[in-house]
């Protein structure tokens, strides 16, 4: 079978969670990824998650005076990948000496686990300091106004799965001799996964009262039934808003004076509680199952809070291919997750566990690369349009998904045209940082005009995103058989719900459906009630895979001229985003799970109230000494009698691990953010400045320049129009039709973060 990524050499000299998941998924569309482990020190790869990690790659150990093979190894790789931690084979400075005698065309892909620079002494990889370090931790929803402590690695999975697509981009642009040192950070994942949460107005500074476990919206959150079960209600907008109220018998109260008619203001401070109540008593009446039925009756999105041990074996998972079976020589049987993206021509695939023997280095069949004739790496000098820079993507996604992969898209120099109906996507003012970097179309796709306005358009495109619900693109006469017919060579992605197989295929997906149904709700909850993630987490992974998907299959189309049908669903996500988790062995110990309020794990690992703000906690049980010397034997007490920034540093200059859990209202003063661009000043268009996430990777040749804002609805039709070759008059036209809609910029007006 051929792959999409056959005859791409990658070199994993990592150790940490994040690298790993880049490599494997670049072994699983084929790449040959081998694996360098230091034979004098101890294996790290205890985690069980390795286990699914590191399939269908090969190992090499090294020992003693190394040098000699790394550097063949290193010159001979398209793709070198190292995690900058301390514990690995090369060092830094070794590795880019090695690099002086690689092709031009080499990539190098660092993956810090913070930046260049890492606020907590060992620079390791952690997830729990990073969500702390970013204010994730204290935008978590919660019944108090403390931060929470993640129970997943669901930003070091998201780096990974990034730093994969960056790698690729990076690689598109190496034929010209273009190789370069790409970065992508665990800071910048985290910024991925705080993008919307982290927009910060600098005259709004507003920090909302806590909202619970179950998030601020009564009618999008979990609920208890009679017979102790919960369930998840998605009624996110009105059309399911009135529906639920209605089945509940409760449509009074949309006439509340309180409400008046304005849906909206169930968000508000004063209403949420009365409304959640008076929900809640009507929930507790009927069983959980007797209610998903109602609710599936009149089209409500609902569905149960599971756990996640049984979720490898839901028929939904196991029909879309997200539960797989594999032949471990050393852990025997490993059920490990799937393969989350579908690409309809060279799909991936799981051919061999995880190695633990390793193979002689002169038997890997990499023999030097033939001399390059392109110019060296010092040659190309950064242009600002990023190393997507030439492609045309349509982007017909809503809500958050579908027009998120977008704007990553367009983050990488993409030109993105977002297509949306002419009353516009309806989540574009709350998730306006959804739709950034982006140029608006706002055209109707039900009428001949608009349809064939869009089909000129995608005879020149390179990718179009969708994230509709089985059967519109059909319905709409622009599905892939429709679109490839036109151009051979496009490259189409697709979101559902879950999957086009199985009993729920048909189904709406909702992001909070599928974290109740996979089981993070009630892991993150442990023994308390279930907690909704204020991160959308499978929205904004199925956004990421989205971005990575087209990459492979951009890769492919290099050197076979096909394009291809590309797949995914959040149902298939929510088993990628558990992959440690979920990997099932015999006798594995148990996954992380949470509690009310949940601070960390123990003592040394969690979250600690300073005098004057919060800390993030990490401290090795060998460093509890010089932790109690200077905190006391009461950590908690002694925490809480410091000021929080002179205290981490001291616990740095005693190698403590430990960093500070800012409310993202904060880091708009972080000089470390700003200087990296990770954070941006903005200005919109009356002139004020909001400060948002900026650069999401670096490039040392393609960097993409410049800040992104989101664009107005309709801001760009004409232009768009009129490059596809229509007229003025024309254009004129379609627009007193209502088959397209020109609009001005975005206004931005104020915006206010929910916690």
């Amino acid at each position: 079978m051929t792959h999409a990524l056959d005859g791409l050499r990658v070199l994993d000299l990592s150790t940490a969670i994040a690298p790993a998941v880049t490599s494997m998924l670049l072994a699983d569309y084929g790449a040959d990824v081998v694996r360098v482990e230091d034979a004098d020190r101890p294996s790290r790869r205890d985690d069980p998650g390795f286990a699914t990690w590191d399939r269908n790659k090969r190992l090499v150990r090294v020992s003693g005076d190394r040098s000699e093979t790394l550097a063949a190894l290193v010159a001979a790789a398209d793709l070198v990948i190292t995690g900058r931690a301390p514990d690995e084979v090369v060092s830094a400075a070794d590795l880019e000496a090695m690099r002086s005698s690689a092709s031009a065309e080499q990539v190098l892909l660092a993956m810090p686990p913070f930046l260049d620079s890492c606020p907590w002494a060992s620079a390791r990889e952690s997830n729990e300091l990073l969500s702390a370090a970013l204010g994730i931790s204290l935008r978590q929803s919660s019944a108090t106004d403390r931060p929470i402590d993640p129970v997943y690695r669901h930003i070091l999975y998201l780096q990974g799965v990034w730093a994969a697509t960056c790698a690729l981009s990076a690689l598109r642009r190496a034929e010209s001799g273009g190789g370069q040192t790409v970065t992508v950070g665990g800071a910048h994942a985290a910024a991925i996964a705080g993008c919307a949460t982290s927009v910060v107005d600098p005259d709004n500074l507003t920090i909302t009262p806590p909202a619970g476990n179950g998030g601020p919206n009564a009618t999008y959150t979990p609920y208890q039934c009679a017979d102790g079960e919960w369930l998840f209600v998605g009624a996110l907008t009105p059309k399911f808003q009135h529906a639920f109220f209605a089945l509940l018998g409760i449509a009074d109260l949309v006439d509340d004076p309180r409400i008046a008619g304005d849906l909206d203001a169930i968000l508000l401070q004063p209403n949420r509680g009365w409304v959640r109540e008076r929900i809640a008593d009507v929930l507790r009446t009927r069983d959980r199952d007797d209610w998903l039925a109602r609710l599936h009756e009149v089209g409500v999105p609902a569905g149960p809070v599971l756990d996640r041990a049984a979720w490898l074996d839901h028929p939904q998972v196991r029909a879309i291919g997200m539960a797989v079976e594999v032949a471990d020589p050393c852990r025997g049987e490993v059920l490990m997750p799937g393969i989350p993206m579908a690409l309809e021509r060279t799909p991936g695939a799981i051919r061999t566990a995880a190695s633990s023997e390793p193979v002689d280095p002169s038997s890997l069949g990499w023999s030097d690369r033939p001399a390059s004739t392109a110019p060296g790496r010092s040659a190309e000098t950064p242009t600002g349009e990023g190393p997507f820079a030439g492609l045309r993507v349509l982007d017909l996604g809503t809500v958050l998904a579908g027009p998120l992969a977008g704007s990553l898209l367009a983050e990488l120099g993409a030109d993105v045209i977002k297509v949306e109906p002419p009353a516009g996507d309806p989540f574009r003012t709350k998730g306006f940082m959804y739709n950034r970097g982006m140029r608006s179309l706002s055209v109707d796709l039900r009428s001949a005009d608009g349809r064939e306005l869009f089909c000129d358009l995608a005879r020149e495109a390179d990718v179009v995103i969708d994230n509709f619900r089985p059967g519109v693109l059909d319905r709409l006469g622009i599905d892939y058989a429709t679109l490839s017919g036109l151009n051979p060579g496009i490259i189409t992605v697709s979101f559902t719900g879950y999957g086009e197989a199985g009993p729920l295929r048909a189904e709406p997906g909702f992001d909070p459906v599928l974290q109740a149904m996979s089981g993070m709700m009630r892991a993150q909850g442990g023994d308390g009630d279930p907690v909704f993630l204020t991160m959308a987490v499978n929205d904004i992974a199925s956004a990421v895979l989205g971005t990575f998907a087209a990459a492979v299959a951009l890769y492919h189309r290099g050197s076979s001229g096909h394009g291809q049908r590309v797949t995914g669903s959040l149902a298939a996500t929510s088993v990628f985003m558990q992959s440690g988790e979920l990997t099932r062995i015999v006798g594995r110990p148990a996954a992380r799970v949470g509690g009310p309020e949940y601070p960390g794990p123990d003592e040394l690992d969690r979250l600690y109230a300073a005098r004057d703000g919060w800390i993030r906690l990490q401290c090795a049980a060998a460093d509890r000494g010089r932790l109690t010397a200077l905190v006391g034997e009461d950590l908690e007490a002694g925490i809480a009698a410091q000021e929080r920034d002179p205290l981490l540093a001291r616990l740095r200059e005693r190698g403590i691990d430990a960093a500070a859990a800012p409310h993202p209202n904060e880091l708009i003063e972080a000089t470390d953010l700003i200087d990296r661009e990770l954070i941006q000043e903005q200005t919109r268009p009356n002139g004020r400045p909001y400060f948002a996430p900026g650069r999401l990777a670096w490039f040392e040749r393609t960097q993409r320049s410049g800040a992104s804002g989101p664009p107005g609805l309709g801001e760009h039709s004409a232009e768009i129009a009129a490059a596809a070759g229509r007229s003025a008059a024309d254009i004129d036209r379609l627009v007193v039709a209502g088959v397209v809609v020109a609009g001005e910029p975005m206004a931005l007006d104020n915006f206010v973060s929910y916690r």
